[in-house]
């Protein structure tokens, strides 16, 4: 059995605007609508947990989508609280070792393709997986506004969302972390934290995070050319 957890409690500071991010409108959804239904239209993953902040008002109210249950749960200040709290909140079905993709309300053009392999790696035997990408740009480190040198970027990637694994060992990975007060920034980084070594998965470079007006413009064509 494999659910899907989205952390979906911030505010979108990053981006500006009276509306958290995760509800702004592209190709005539919001953006979670459209993370959610890319997650529970693929035939492997039975039901979604949506962690949402306690004074959420702008919720639609979904109980299903696709044909799969939609639950919710009261997330935290930090994205790791509101990945925790989904995580314990998960129905009781769902074991330790069942896998669990978490993914970003504000990630709306994921492809099913993409969550097929990321699937089958971590269902390898692996420590997990998570989608990303190698860089390609040459990287800057920068000092006072100016150029101090240029880094590598061998053996550099970019992580994307879904990231994928087993409710047990993330659920103690994330605890461990927030006992100690670490703040880590996405699951991966929580279970590295502990020893494993998850495993990378080239995924489409369409599959962006919006963060930035820009990005928002970006996602509706791609949302939009998708459908043609």
């Amino acid at each position: 059995m494999i659910w899907a957890v989205i952390p979906a409690a911030g505010s979108g500071r990053r981006f500006g605007g009276p509306t958290p991010k995760q509800y702004l409108q592209a190709a005539g959804k919001p953006l979670i609508e459209h993370a959610l239904i890319a997650l529970l239209s693929h035939p492997r993953i039975a039901g979604a947990m949506v962690a949402l902040s306690a004074d959420d008002e702008r919720w639609p109210g979904w109980t299903e989508l696709c044909g799969k249950p939609v639950l919710r749960c009261v997330g935290g200040g930090e994205r790791a609280d509101s990945v925790l709290a989904a995580l314990r909140a998960l129905p009781a079905q769902v074991g330790d070792r069942a896998l669990v993709l978490v993914h970003d309300a504000a990630r709306p053009n994921l492809r099913g393709d993409d969550i097929d392999r990321l699937i089958a790696a971590a269902e390898s035997g692996a420590d997990g997986a998570i989608l990303g990408a190698p860089v390609r740009d040459t990287l800057k480190r920068a000092e006072a506004g100016r150029i101090a040198r240029t880094e590598p970027r061998d053996g550099l990637w970019r992580a994307f969302t879904p990231q994928a694994f087993a409710r047990g060992a993330l659920t103690a990975a994330l605890s461990d972390a927030a006992a100690r007060g670490v703040i880590v920034t996405d699951e991966a980084s929580a279970m590295e934290r502990v020893g494993a070594k998850p495993l990378l998965v080239e995924g489409r470079e369409d599959n962006l995070k919006v963060t930035t007006p820009a990005d928002l413009v970006l996602a509706e064509f791609l949302l939009r050319a998708g459908r043609d």
